[in-house]
């Protein structure tokens, strides 16, 4: 904030109320990078109707847009979880499921199931 002040004109009042505090505060480390390799995303349990879909996605709410305006009915976000291995913990729920599949992605859940999928925050 200081730098801005110090650089755009009109911040002099601001600046010169920055500088004092600039001082004490502790300069942040940087946060070391995440491997290359790692890119956590979502897993995520939708509802239409009577019927769940599990897919996989880097943005729920952006997954979430684009099938609404693909379905019918509404689409309810029921849960995601968040994981660095997004498409093998999907397929690790749609193996579970498997004797309840539907059409792709959709299956018949009972409430049991969707409970257990609602247990899980990370994988």
């Amino acid at each position: 904030m200081l730098d801005h002040c110090l650089t755009t004109p009109g911040f002099d009042d601001v600046a010169a109320i920055c500088r004092p505090l600039a001082d004490t505060v502790p300069t942040r480390q940087p946060e070391p990078e995440e491997d290359a390799e790692t890119r956590f995303g979502y897993v995520y349990l939708a509802r239409m109707g009577k019927y769940y879909k599990i897919g996989h996605t880097g943005s729920v709410g952006r997954r979430e847009y684009e099938l609404a305006i693909q379905l019918p009915e509404k689409l309810i976000l029921v849960h995601s979880i968040t994981t660095d291995d997004p498409p093998g913990i999907e397929a690790y729920w749609h193996n579970r499921f498997a004797n309840k599949r539907g059409n792709g992605e959709w299956f018949n859940l009972s409430a049991r199931d969707v409970k257990a999928f609602r247990r899980r925050k990370f994988m």
